[in-house]
């Protein structure tokens, strides 16, 4: 895979969701992810299946205000993006990291202050 076919996977992924609850396209998320995502983060701990990290996903979405990108990185099949997040109680840092395969993210890992989050709103 080309490294811009990871870029523009990675992109939607995030223009998906990063207008807020109002503009949270489900179904173009849907066809962005595997099916059998795997995933990994500090609450939800290890996943393997897309609609539950859909639900999560919608979760963060309907509470966060904001997001400002801070740091980009793209590989042919690997991508890693870290971003501050605004919530009702100010802003939580996040890093995530990419897996993509046949245009589709195959595995993604977040990494945030589950504390943090959660004293800031985060549900």
């Amino acid at each position: 895979m080309a490294k811009g076919r990871t870029t523009e996977v990675v992109r939607a992924y995030y223009d998906s969701w990063m207008g807020g609850i109002d503009t949270f396209d489900e179904a173009r998320l849907r066809g962005l992810l595997a099916p059998d995502l795997h995933f990994e983060g500090p609450i939800a701990g290890k996943r393997t299946e897309a609609e539950p990290f859909l639900r999560g996903l919608a979760n963060f979405v309907g509470v966060m205000r904001g997001i400002r990108m801070l740091h980009q990185v793209y590989d042919e099949d690997e991508a890693a993006v870290l971003y501050d997040a605004e919530l009702p109680g100010g802003m939580v840092r996040f890093a995530e990291f990419f897996r993509v395969e046949g245009d589709r993210i195959r595995s993604l890992v977040l990494h945030y202050d589950a504390g943090e989050y959660r004293a800031r709103g985060g549900r």
